[in-house]
C-alpha cells in the first residue's frame, strides 16, 4: 500500500509539473514585472546651513534637504539622508555608500570626469567674509593675509584660479566645514573667508555686526544634483522633476521658506 501510494503521489507532481507554467515563463514574467522603487541614499555635508545641517534636535534640516525630499516623493523613492566626509564625496558615490550628492554641490569641468549632474538649479557666488571691523575692502588687500575656505569646496577652486591673487595670501589654511572657519575668523586667527554665498550670507545674518560681505567675490558658479556616471535614468527623472517643481511654484516656495525669495534658477 504504501508503494502504491508513493507511485501515485509521484505521477501525480509529474503531471503537476507538466501542467505547470514552465520555468521560462515564471522568469519572463518576473523580469516584465514593474521593479519597486529604490531607496535612495542622499550624501550631504551636514554643517553647510542653510543648505542642509542640523538643528537644536539633531535633526537634519535645509534647504537641499526639503527640495529633495519633495523630489524623492514625487518619484515613488524612499530617501535617507547620510552625513558624509564632504571632501571625500566622489569616492563615496562611486563607491555607492550614497546614491545622490545633493548639498550645493557646484557644478565643475572637473568633478564632471566623476559627477553626472542634473540641470542646475540654484546660481552661487564665491563671497569673502571678513570681521566687521577689518580694513580689508577687496581681493586686492587679501596680500598677505590668511585665508579660510572648506577642503575640497569649489570655494578652493574658484580662489586657485585666480593665481596673481592666490599667491599674494600668506597662507591658504583649509577646514573640514564653513562654521569652523567663521570660528577662526572670529578668533582673529584668520583675516578672510571664502565661501558659498548662500552659507556665508545666512550665517553673517546670524551674527549681525560681527562679519562683513565684500563687494567682489570670486566667481560665479551653478549649484546641480550629483549622480553616479551610469545612472542617467536617475538624472533624467531628477531634472525631469525638479522642472515640474520649477513650473507649479513648489521650488520657489521651498526657496522662500528658506532664503525669503524665491532664488531658484
Amino acid at each position: 500500500m504504501k508503494k502504491l501510494t508513493g507511485i501515485l503521489l509521484a505521477s501525480a507532481a509529474v503531471m503537476l509539473t507538466a501542467c505547470g507554467p514552465s520555468n521560462d515563463t515564471t522568469t519572463a514574467e518576473a523580469e516584465s514585472a514593474p521593479a519597486a522603487a529604490r531607496k535612495i541614499v542622499v550624501g550631504l555635508d551636514d554643517n553647510f546651513p542653510p543648505m542642509g545641517f542640523r538643528n537644536e534636535k539633531n535633526e537634519l534640516v535645509g534647504f537641499d534637504i526639503d527640495l529633495a525630499r519633495e523630489a524623492f516623493k514625487r518619484l515613488g523613492n524612499e530617501v535617507e539622508f547620510k552625513a558624509i566626509d564632504w571632501s571625500a564625496k566622489e569616492a563615496e558615490l562611486n563607491g555607492k555608500r550614497v546614491d545622490v550628492l545633493w548639498n550645493g554641490l557646484t557644478i565643475t569641468e572637473e568633478r564632471k570626469k566623476n559627477i553626472n549632474f542634473t540641470q542646475p538649479y540654484m546660481a552661487n557666488h564665491q563671497i569673502i567674509v571678513v570681521a566687521n571691523a577689518s580694513p580689508i575692502q577687496s581681493k586686492g588687500d587679501l596680500a598677505g593675509a590668511v585665508v579660510g575656505a572648506q577642503e575640497g569646496s569649489s570655494a578652493v577652486d574658484a580662489i586657485k584660479k585666480e593665481a596673481e591673487v592666490f599667491e599674494s595670501f600668506k597662507e591658504l589654511k583649509t577646514f573640514g566645514d564653513n562654521v569652523t572657519a567663521l570660528l577662526d575668523l572670529s578668533a582673529g586667527r584668520l583675516d578672510a573667508v571664502v565661501l558659498d554665498e548662500v552659507v556665508g550670507r545666512y550665517l553673517a545674518d546670524k551674527r549681525e555686526g560681527e562679519y562683513r560681505v565684500l563687494e567682489e567675490n570670486f566667481g560665479t558658479e551653478d549649484y546641480g544634483v550629483g549622480v553616479r556616471l551610469d545612472d542617467n535614468e536617475l538624472r533624467e527623472q531628477l531634472d525631469k522633476t525638479l522642472a515640474e517643481m520649477k513650473q507649479d511654484g513648489t521650488a520657489g516656495r521651498i526657496a522662500t521658506e528658506w532664503f525669503g525669495a524665491d532664488i531658484i534658477k
